[in-house]
């Protein structure tokens, strides 16, 4: 089972904008947002900023900078759901899940938007990595 967790934007100043938006939604900043990643919930649904360095803006319509987002799908079986979204055309691109199976890995769509596939449900990730709900 795959489903939607995140719409994520890239930008140079994650708690700018995050602050932006959370005025525009008049929905808080989720608790652990930082410089590196901040996050408004919206039901099952967050909209997540990543910092990236170097950022170049988009001028829209313009192609030489284009829109800088991707999609987070939360799966129960990242091995049966990565085989799944290889066979209708996706492109493995980086691989972050850890020796626990948590984590996430990129892949480009058929005509190069990135996504993720990532295993996360039931997990909380602090300094030292993943750690399981429930659990010390």
């Amino acid at each position: 089972m795959l489903r939607l967790t995140d719409f994520i934007i890239d930008c140079p100043d994650t708690m700018e904008l995050a602050g932006f938006y959370s005025e525009v939604t008049g929905r808080p900043l989720k608790k652990h947002s930082s410089e590196d990643w901040a996050g408004i919930q919206f039901g099952e649904i967050e909209l997540a900023l990543i910092r990236v360095d170097d950022y170049r803006a988009p001028q829209w319509p313009d192609n030489e900078h284009p829109k800088q987002f991707h999609l987070d799908f939360e799966v129960d079986d990242i091995e049966a759901e990565q085989a799944r979204v290889l066979g209708l055309g996706a492109t493995l691109r980086q691989d972050f899940v850890g020796p626990e199976g948590y984590g996430w890995r990129i892949y480009t769509d058929p005509i190069g938007h990135p996504f993720c596939l990532c295993r996360n449900k039931g997990v909380v990730w602090t300094d030292a990595g993943p750690v399981l709900r429930g659990r010390d």
